[in-house]
């Protein structure tokens, strides 16, 4: 058996100060078990590893962009947080590359210890400026679903939003669905939600053809659909907040103990 499938569902954003704005499109995203991308990627025509294809995965779209071993990676941010998987599974989910081109405004590291058990996500966020930033947060209460939690804001992502923001994450881990949900507040309330809900598909070369197909060119439409909703809040006249620099941490860490 193996765990890495396709995710189809709909992205839908509420914004709901200092104007209303709403968007929806329909994505798919990949579930990678990182023991498994070689063999999943042998087995399959039209998902290749490190290489050209019409679906293809790269380390360097990942973590510290260097290309090095993802799982290394990862252990070195959970060791950080006082965290051990003692090998178990590392599971990413992401847009892939198409035809040779990738974004991911979010993907989301599923962190498992060798007994199965959930116990840290790792939220990466890249940004139109070619950067990333990453949040890992333990995964302390994991008999309830949605899992919650919560960290203030470290990383500048859209210039329509403050820094002074705390985002609060809703997430039911992949199964044969999957709900990942962003709430974003500031002092006075929420001011946007973020979410993204899906089914899964079984991994195979007919089911990518069949979302290539219906979901065409999907990290263009991404990068296009990001650039054509900022046209329209600007339109709307919504404040342009200044780019700060990037945290001097590529990684914001919480500690096991201080978990919300």
């Amino acid at each position: 058996m193996t765990f890495s499938a396709i995710y189809e569902g709909t992205v839908t954003h509420r914004r709901a100060r200092p104007k209303r704005h709403r968007l929806k499109y329909r994505i798919f995203m990949l579930l990678l078990d990182l023991d498994e991308m070689e063999g999943v990627t042998k087995r399959l025509r039209s998902l290749s590893f490190r290489k050209f294809n019409l679906f293809s995965f790269h380390e360097r779209d990942h973590a510290d962009g260097s290309g090095a071993p993802l799982r290394d990676w990862v252990e070195k941010q959970l060791a950080q947080g006082g965290m051990d998987l003692n090998g178990g599974a590392i599971r990413l989910l992401a847009i892939p590359r198409i035809l040779g081109y990738g974004f991911n405004p979010i993907s989301v590291w599923f962190c498992h210890d060798r007994d199965g058990q959930l116990k840290a996500l790792l939220h990466e966020v890249h940004n139109t400026f070619g950067e990333r930033h990453s949040y890992l947060i333990p995964v302390e209460r994991i008999e309830q679903e949605p899992i919650r939690q919560s960290r203030g804001k470290t990383f500048h992502v859209s210039p329509f939003l403050a820094m002074d923001l705390r985002y609060d994450f809703q997430i039911t881990p992949p199964a044969d669905s999957l709900m990942l949900a962003i709430r974003v507040s500031d002092a006075d309330g929420l001011v946007l939600t973020a979410s993204f809900r899906a089914r899964r598909t079984e991994l195979t070369d007919a089911a990518l053809l069949s979302v290539f197909v219906r979901i065409p060119l999907l990290t263009l439409k991404v990068i296009g659909g990001i650039h054509w909703e900022a046209l329209r809040l600007w339109w709307k006249g919504l404040r342009i907040y200044p780019h700060p620099p990037p945290p001097r941490h590529a990684v914001t860490i919480v500690p096991l103990k201080n978990a919300t």
